[in-house]
């Protein structure tokens, strides 16, 4: 967050300055006003591009095995153009190098599930798929194994067969 203030500020001083020996060298012909204006445009550009660039950023240096999942976008009326163009502002990625399954419960499986955001800290979630029965569980306190597999205490959440996040834990590798 501090980089991104450094690079929108420099952005605008870079553009004034610019705007600025353009003024110069046409000897005043230009009002002076066009100076802060440039500034403030060229720093509200940085600003929108830095919003708009951060999912490409930020999932292309996810470690090897995350898949993302899931991404939801932020429509604004405080940001008038994100109701025609929204951006990504936080995504879950599946963490398919975590991997764990058991030969009794083929159907079920424990994976990391990690949320990022756009202003919030990464997250790592432990989960267990049931892909057979469409539901998923957190892997909390309470939560015991059984030496087949089976799972109790587990608060199941049912989805739809056609949910992103099911669907990316689910596949075949």
């Amino acid at each position: 967050m501090f980089f991104e203030l450094i690079g929108v500020i420099v952005a605008g001083a870079a553009v004034a300055l610019i705007v600025w020996a353009i003024t110069r060298t046409l000897k005043g012909r230009l009002p002076k006003w066009l100076i802060p204006a440039s500034a403030g445009g060229a720093m509200l550009i940085a600003t929108v591009s830095m919003e708009y660039g951060w999912f490409a950023r930020t999932s292309a240096t996810m470690p090897a095995g995350l898949v993302v999942a899931e991404t939801i976008e932020a429509p604004s009326p405080l940001r008038p153009w994100t109701l025609v163009w929204p951006y990504v502002s936080r995504f879950v990625a599946v963490d398919r190098a975590s991997l764990r399954t058991h030969d009794g419960q083929p159907d079920q499986r424990i994976m990391d599930l990690v949320f990022y955001g756009r202003w919030a800290r990464t997250a790592k979630v432990p989960m267990l798929f049931d892909c057979a029965g469409l539901r998923w569980a957190d892997i909390a306190d309470g939560v015991d194994f059984a030496a087949d597999g089976a799972v109790t205490g587990a608060a199941w959440l049912s989805v739809a067969a056609d949910d992103p996040v099911l669907t990316t834990a689910c596949a075949e590798a």
